[in-house]
């Protein structure tokens, strides 16, 4: 599990670069604010007691739900498949039946933590620390899932079920199984923590329930911050994928006649026609290609099988995922540059990137929907349209076929183990690309089982067997990896992958989100085309590049995405139009501003439990012109987590604009005593010092911040910019050159250089810098009329 951090805070540079080198020198810094990511959303719970007794959940059935158990008259088969699946087992009250662990007086440490599992009768108890570090004993309400490893869950009065870290692995003995780990591995979390079982990365109520249970409702009560969470099943049950089923028990008890689509359901989990996969003698693989058509069933897994943020309750089976999640997109951290993955991602986003996606392949082509076991045993699934004969020669493998060699799903599908023993596989089915090592540092499947031998002899063996020209149906990386350093080489081939109707829309998606790193003006047609694509992902990146732009602009190319038929959308479209009001706009516009400004905030008041919920209403607020509301906002993210250091930034910063500095300031020191790694409250104290024209206070704070946040060049930027205007101007240059060599593209960084060799007098060097920043800025005419004037002899 990755170390939590907040969301990185996003920095603007007004106007040139030497405008802003004067802002700084003057000492009005400007503030920050926490970037949006609902897609990653992390958040803590508040304060609460630990109990020896089991709080309850409600179980709830609500109207058209009729439960697993009613579909068994007709479906004996299917249902007998499903009862022996994840789905089923993903959750359970605590049962001598249900829970697989050894609870017989057993005892374990990890890295100073302590826990000791017994039972009393029919009850599951745990001896463990709790959230103020002292050892209790809790009783275990639910286990949660089943294979490879079964956690169990504690349920506290107010409603909240907390993950324990202590899971037990239900692997056989043989491999390494039937023993008690930490989910967390080598790493450990403190009580008041984020990743401490307590703390609000393991909150089932909103990390764990919606994928777990059916029908869930979360139920948080922001008044009395509690929870009433309801469902209709403990576990994935049949109406979780097809919806509430009464309506079907109706329409087969009128004798199965009418509507033969439906057949009683509100929507269809998945529709799609025959088609034929016999692969094509020439090639070995199958020619068809399948549009896929608007009830698809990938939309229907992908709700629990993606990476995303919860925006509606309102789920329908075979709608678009956009319709009620927000997807994340190809980013830093989460995917490789090439789009394998990196983090606790899941499968649908890799697989979106596939050429099977492309060619109309779905879930179910490959996977049994109700038992969740392949079709076939390894390679035998690829070949129910794939060529074995073929596709096992040495001729496409490199390998003599027999005992030992791999087999498509070691090349074609690396796996990732996560949670010490969950092995995890790649579904974008990508072609080995070793090359991509050596010149990118992505991972290549060939060196996972060749770890002892380079990257490069990899590269070599595969052009050797196939050419230099066979590299896949996936072709983003060095695009994607160019746009995350702020190369300018990465504009062309960014603009072409947005561009482009025939690459996966994730991959457009991601590409329109890349491009707003550059000029709007470079962007502008990509951005037009992105809202109008017929991906809603790819919508809502195109929304997100308009930020930059004048208010009638935005206006104007966002007002049709206000009654676009996907929430998602018109939500995004709000965010892009927050600082116009509806009394401006004639209708139609006028109502469909009102009814997406509503849908924001409802989607902020179901997420209310979350500081990151609580951030985005705020930023909104402020830019609705309604600052106590968003000072509010703020103020209860901070109660429901002291140590959100975003939170406590914004805040500070709205405090400065309202003339409130010294309360701002005391909120800063409140979150480093809390958090005091976290760079950025360091950042904005140092910002406030120097407004208050504490100068040497200021800069130990800039500096520290600087050396806690290596990776982001901002802060060295303000650091050394700080040093410079102080009287310091040796070790700003120190600072600032040093922070340019490991990030060549960053223009704040470019330009306080250049405008110091100008005062220096090193034509050279600015000349130089000038160059280079120009080339970051191709559409600005005065930086290109320097840049010219300083490059003649």
């Amino acid at each position: 599990m990755r170390r939590w951090r907040p969301s990185p805070l996003a920095h603007g540079v007004a106007g040139s670069v030497l405008a802003a080198l004067l802002v700084l020198a003057m000492g009005l810094l400007q503030g920050e604010t926490a970037r949006r990511d609902q897609a990653q959303a992390q958040a803590r719970p508040p304060a609460m007691g630990a109990e020896s007794g089991i709080g309850q959940l409600t179980p709830h059935t609500p109207a058209g739900y009729v439960g697993s158990q009613a579909c068994a008259a007709c479906h004996a088969t299917t249902l007998a498949d499903w009862q022996g699946s994840d789905h089923a087992k993903a959750m359970a009250v605590a049962t001598p039946q249900s829970v697989l662990g050894d609870f017989s007086d057993v005892a374990i440490a990890h890295h100073g933590e302590t826990a000791r599992f017994r039972r009393e009768g029919e009850r599951f108890l745990v001896e463990t620390q709790g959230k103020d570090g002292k050892p209790e004993s809790f009783a275990i309400s639910h286990s949660f899932g089943w294979r490879p490893l079964q956690q169990y869950l504690v349920t506290f009065p107010d409603g909240r079920l907390q993950a324990l870290p202590w899971a037990w692995d239900t692997r056989p003995q043989a491999q390494g199984g039937q023993r008690w780990f930490h989910v967390y591995g080598e790493q450990s979390f403190p009580p008041g923590d984020a990743l401490h079982w307590t703390g609000r990365m393991q909150n089932w109520n909103f990390m764990c329930a919606e994928c777990h249970s059916t029908a869930v409702k979360k139920g948080y009560d922001a008044a009395s911050n509690s929870f009433r969470t309801t469902y209709s099943e403990v576990s994935i049950g049949c109406e979780s994928c097809h919806g509430p089923a009464a309506g079907h028990l109706a329409w087969a008890a009128a004798g199965r006649t009418g509507d033969p689509v439906l057949k009683g359901f509100e929507a269809a989990a998945a529709r799609r026609g025959a088609v034929d996969w016999t692969p094509d003698p020439a090639t070995g693989s199958p020619a068809a290609h399948v549009a896929r058509p608007p009830g698809d069933e990938v939309e229907t897994c992908a709700r629990c099988h993606q990476r995303r943020g919860t925006i509606s309750e309102d789920w329908k089976p075979g709608r678009s995922i956009a319709d009620t999640h927000l997807p994340a997109l190809l980013t830093s951290g989460l995917f490789e540059a090439d789009g394998q993955m990196i983090d606790e991602v899941f499968t649908d986003q890799t697989f979106r990137q596939s050429k099977m996606h492309a060619k109309g392949v779905i879930c179910s082509d490959c996977h049994d929907v109700h038992s969740g076991r392949l079709k076939a045993e390894g390679p035998l699934v690829c070949s129910q349209c794939h060529d074995r004969q073929r596709f096992e020669a040495a001729t496409h493998t490199g390998h003599q076929p027999g005992r030992g060699a791999p087999d498509c799903i070691t090349c074609h599908m690396p796996a990732r183990t996560y949670m010490v023993v969950d092995k995890r596989h790649d579904h974008s089915f990508r072609v080995p690309r070793p090359d991509l090592t050596v010149s990118l540092g992505v991972p290549n499947s060939c060196n996972s089982c060749h770890a002892d031998k380079p990257a490069q002899w990899a590269a070599e063996a595969v052009v050797a067997w196939h050419g230099p020209q066979r590299k896949g149906f996936q072709d983003h990386a060095r695009a994607f990896h160019d746009a995350r350093r702020g190369d300018p080489a990465a504009r062309a081939p960014l603009i072409a992958l947005a561009s482009n109707p025939q690459i996966p829309g994730i991959v457009r998606a991601t590409a329109q989100s890349e491009l707003g790193r550059l000029p709007a003006i470079a962007t502008e047609g990509v951005i037009r085309l992105g809202l109008d694509d017929p991906d809603p992902i790819v919508r809502i990146a195109a929304l997100r590049n308009l930020s930059p732009q004048p208010a009638e602009i935005r206006l104007r190319w966002a007002q049709e995405r206000l009654a676009d038929p996907v929430l998602g959308v018109r939500i995004e479209a709000a965010q892009a139009l927050a600082d116009i009001s509806p009394e401006t706009v004639s209708e139609p516009v006028r109502g469909q501003l009102t009814r997406a400004f509503a849908a924001f905030e409802a989607a902020q008041a179901l997420n209310a439990d979350r500081p990151e919920a609580r951030a985005a209403l705020a930023l909104y607020l402020i830019r609705r012109g309604r600052p106590d509301a968003a000072e509010a906002e703020l103020r209860a993210g901070l109660a429901l987590d002291p140590a959100a250091v975003d939170l406590a930034v914004n805040l500070a910063d709205l405090l400065r604009q309202r003339g409130r500095d010294p309360e701002g300031e005391a909120v800063l020191r409140q979150a480093i005593a809390l958090a005091p790694k976290e760079p950025y409250p360091h950042h904005a104290l140092g910002l406030a010092l120097v407004r208050q024209r504490r100068y040497p206070e200021a800069l130990e704070s800039l500096a520290l911040a600087s050396r806690l946040g290596p990776r982001d060049a901002q802060l060295a930027y303000v650091h050394g910019v700080a040093l410079q205007s102080l009287g310091q101007p040796e070790q700003g240059r120190q600072v600032l050159r040093s922070a340019l060599q490991a990030n060549p593209f960053h223009a704040a960084l470019l330009g306080a250089l250049l405008a110091d060799a100008q005062a220096r007098r090193d034509l050279a060097g600015a000349a130089d810098l000038a160059g280079r920043l120009s080339r970051l800025r191709p559409d600005d005419a005065e930086l290109a009329r320097l840049a010219a004037r300083l490059a003649r002899p």
